[in-house]
């Protein structure tokens, strides 16, 4: 209570008043007794004046009766005249108080003042008896000068005072009581005054309580126009233009939190003590953690076991905040891990942050690149090697054999063409890659396309004694294809089942029609591919038998095209197999359907 601004301020109220009153009605009444002694004082003076003529008139030395005549009627004036003879006991020679007549002066009256009289002095003092009463009176005394100025005696007067006194204690009294009422009505209007400061003022406070509680939806009623009228609309400006601030920090945060959280990459914070402050739904899927797990590790415990380096120990050692390590994870998942440090507004370090990328794909990538490149230079560094070999045997002689010339003539032509076929391929497919191979397409019966296919082949399939066959939809199935480029793909695949299927084998090929679709299956009862390669069947050069596939002609490029021409044409072709069980399936897979054709051109 004692802390509250309105309890100061009633208290401030209160002394001001206070001591006005106080200082008020000391000076009130310092000035009325005053007045009332100045009064008094002038009054005895007159009268001093007015019996001192008296007297010098009628030579009261020796008319002493005289002077009790003169000076009888002023003692209804309620005063004391005493006349006292300058003799050896200053005797009081009369007094309107016949009590004192012919007794020293000095036992009776105040001897300073009747001193001071006889030495020509006109002095006034306030006296009050030590009896019981303590009567109050102001005693002057003036100089009795003869016929030659000298002075004979003295005349003491003495007024009583005591109603002036009682006067000014009535007025101390009435004063005292104004001052209390004054001072009630003083607390009341302060209580009053305070509170509709202080009313506002708590009204602020309680709903910036609220708002600290994250209620910003208060507004302080507005009641006047002064300083506490502009305090509460500064407030109610302020309590919008933070909330608008902050629903904008909260958007932004939302957003923020949505990338993170919706990112393909990982991402974790951490303080520099080791808590981990933030972690991605993304970085604990590539970590293989879950959350509630996550809460109870430290950031070194965390990352020690994946790469030591990139441990918060390990950074301080080294003073070392920015950087990439490679994590090794199971099953052969590669992971990038870029960090940097959080720094704070005043450049002090508070932290990290790692950001986890999946870079298996990429080195995936960069290794079937690699291998691109090697197979490609190896593909053409074969045939140009055996040229440039039987090209220097016949210069250095062997042109006057004739059957050897025309071997080697063949054997060049031979590569050659294995060359011109490699390069061709790579040609295809680098349109294929970048969209700029030009489509003849048209609608065609897929029955036609295979049955030409098979009947292109069926000489190869009888010079290896093999069986094959082909079963088609006996409705005609229109599709919207490049015919040429849709036979190249079942060219492909029913010679690659020729070749990989031994003497005597068989292979199948069937047209078969499922809802929207058309499904063209060639399945053999070849050598199989193991279920290890099955996966990298489709990549560009690659071999299950690389010496064996390249002794029988190909250059590994076959299905990487026939997939890429498939999903030109929005299908998807499969390959079902296993060395263990002797026999591959394959699976084209085209949509049907002239509508969607047209739309396509």
């Amino acid at each position: 209570m004692f802390k509250s601004i309105r309890f100061k301020f009633i208290t401030i109220y209160f002394l001001l008043v206070f001591m006005a009153m106080v200082i008020v009605g000391v000076f009130l009444i310092q000035q009325f007794e005053n007045y009332h002694l100045g009064v008094v004082k002038d009054n005895l003076t007159q009268i001093a004046g007015r019996v001192m003529t008296t007297l010098q008139e009628i030579d009261w030395q020796n008319n002493k009766e005289e002077i009790q005549k003169n000076i009888s009627p002023y003692e209804k004036m309620g005063m004391e005249i005493h006349v006292i003879e300058k003799n050896t006991d200053f005797t009081i020679v009369s007094s309107t108080n016949v009590s004192y007549w012919n007794q020293n002066a000095m036992y009776v009256l105040d001897s300073d003042l009747i001193l001071s009289g006889f030495n020509g002095e006109i002095k006034d003092k306030d006296i009050v008896s030590q009896r019981e009463e303590q009567i109050s009176s102001k005693n002057m005394v003036f100089p009795l000068y003869d016929e030659h100025n000298r002075i004979a005696g003295v005349i003491y007067l003495r007024q009583n005072l005591n109603d002036i006194y009682r006067t000014l204690e009535q007025s101390k009294f009435i004063i005292t009581r104004a001052t209390m009422l004054a001072l009630i009505i003083t607390i009341i209007l302060g209580y009053f005054i305070a509170k509709s400061i202080t009313g506002p003022i708590n009204d602020v406070t309680v709903k910036a309580e609220k708002m600290s509680r994250g209620d910003f939806d208060q507004v302080v009623e507005v009641k006047s126009d002064d300083e506490i009228g502009q305090l509460a609309n500064m407030f109610n400006y302020l309590t919008a233009h933070l909330k608008s601030v902050l629903q904008q920090m909260s958007n932004e945060k939302k957003t923020m939190d949505t990338i993170i959280t919706y990112m393909a990459d990982g991402l974790i914070a951490t303080s520099l003590e080791g808590k981990i402050i933030h972690a991605n739904p993304r970085a604990l899927e590539m970590l293989n953690l879950e959350e509630f797990t996550l809460e109870q590790k430290s950031f070194d415990e965390v990352f020690f076991p994946l790469n030591k380096r990139l441990t918060l120990t390990h950074l301080k050692q080294n003073k070392q905040w920015d950087g990439n390590e490679i994590i090794d994870m199971e099953k052969g998942i590669k992971l990038r891990a870029k960090y940097a440090p959080i720094m704070k507004s005043d450049g002090d370090l508070e932290g990290m942050v790692v950001l986890l990328q999946d870079v298996t794909e990429h080195e995936k990538l960069e290794t079937m690149r690699k291998e691109f490149v090697a197979n490609v230079s190896h593909e053409l560094k074969t045939p140009l090697t055996t040229i440039k070999s039987y090209t220097e045997t016949l210069l250095e002689g062997a042109l006057e054999d004739k059957n050897l010339t025309h071997q080697f003539l063949e054997v060049v032509v031979s590569e050659t063409d294995r060359m011109n076929r490699l390069v061709q391929d790579l040609l295809q497919l680098s349109n294929l890659d970048f969209k700029q191979a030009k489509w003849n397409k048209k609608e065609t019966d897929i029955n036609n396309i295979v049955e030409n296919a098979v009947l292109k082949l069926e000489v190869s399939a009888k010079n290896k004694k093999q069986q094959l066959h082909y079963e088609v939809e006996q409705e005609p199935i229109f599709i919207f294809v490049d015919a040429d480029r849709i036979e190249q793909v079942i060219l492909n695949v029913i010679s690659n089942a020729i070749k990989y299927t031994g003497e005597e084998g068989k292979i199948h090929v069937k047209v078969q029609q499922k809802h929207e679709e058309v499904m063209i299956i060639i399945e053999d009862n070849g050598i199989g591919i193991p279920s290890k390669d099955v996966a990298r069947i489709f990549e560009r050069f690659y071999r299950v038998d690389k010496a064996r596939s390249r002794e029988m002609g190909g250059t590994g490029l076959g299905l990487s095209i026939a997939k890429q021409i498939i999903e030109a044409h929005d299908g998807k072709i499969e390959i079902a197999s296993t060395e263990e069980k002797s026999g591959t399936i394959v699976r084209v897979t085209l949509p049907i359907g002239v509508q969607e054709a047209l739309n396509f051109n």
